[in-house]
């Protein structure tokens, strides 16, 4: 085990961060997403909730400061509802590590799908929070 980094963080996810490039992305998917079906890299995490995995990711890298949004989830279908918890229980260690990060943006079920099957990673996570999947984009370290 190394000192410093959250045990949440397999030695799989640790060198997938550390390969990932800036303005490369990493999806954090709900237990239900299909991440396999995309035919990247596929990380499993079975059993850890995303706000977990942020909690341990965070520290690890920086969020892409160049765009408008380094954090995108996927928007509600119509009708669907959508449970602000997830969103709210995400920005806490998001604001912890990066405070000055903008509002996270939403998108639609089919351009999420998009994003993720051209993303570096797809970590699999244990979380049943519907619509509770959240991309990340790597930045660049500011010494």
């Amino acid at each position: 085990m190394l000192r410093g980094i959250d045990p949440v963080i397999s030695p799989e996810l640790l060198d997938v961060l550390f390969r990932m490039g800036h303005g490369d992305e990493i999806v954090l998917a709900d237990a239900f997403f299909p991440g396999d079906s995309f035919g990247q890299k596929v990380v499993r995490a079975d059993g850890i909730r995303i706000p977990q995995l942020l909690k341990g990711i965070l520290p690890l890298i920086t969020l892409d400061s160049y765009v408008d949004s380094p954090l995108i989830m996927m928007a509600p279908v119509e009708g669907d509802f959508l449970d602000p918890q997830a969103e709210i229980s995400y920005r806490k260690f998001i604001d912890i590590q990066w405070p000055e990060t903008p509002a996270i943006e939403r998108i639609g079920r089919f351009e999420f799908y998009d994003r993720a099957k051209a993303a570096y990673a797809v970590v699999m996570t244990g979380e049943t929070v519907k619509y509770g999947n959240i991309i990340l984009k790597k930045g660049v370290i500011n010494r």
